[in-house]
């Protein structure tokens, strides 16, 4: 969304769309569940474990890192990923409040 367009929508609104912009890719939804799964800092395993190349697995981690939701911290010649635990409970927050109204069409549909 260009930035010409996004501020006509609420703070919100814009962080709802990029949030789930960086999660709508299977690759990005099955790394945070990896991740999720090994409750550790993971490091060189993505490759092997979801069978795409090591660029591929580098894209969907830089989209993940732009909204914050994983971090990686250097350890030698790699950088091994976790859960940023403040950022998750947000977005969690964030899209519950989201999903929270309840939804009535009337019968209209």
């Amino acid at each position: 969304m260009g930035l010409t367009k996004s501020n006509i929508f609420t703070t919100e609104q814009n962080e709802i769309a990029n949030v789930l912009k960086a999660l709508a890719h299977p690759a990005r939804v099955a790394i945070l569940q990896h991740i999720i799964k090994q409750q550790a800092c993971i490091c060189n395993d993505l490759v092997e474990e979801l069978g795409l190349a090591q660029a591929t697995i580098s894209q969907h981690l830089k989209e993940l890192k732009s909204i914050g939701i994983i971090k990686g911290n250097i350890e030698g010649t790699s950088v091994c990923y976790c859960i940023d635990e403040a950022v998750w409970l947000s977005v969690k927050v964030l899209l519950n409040n989201f999903l929270a109204d309840g939804v009535s069409t009337k019968g209209c549909c």
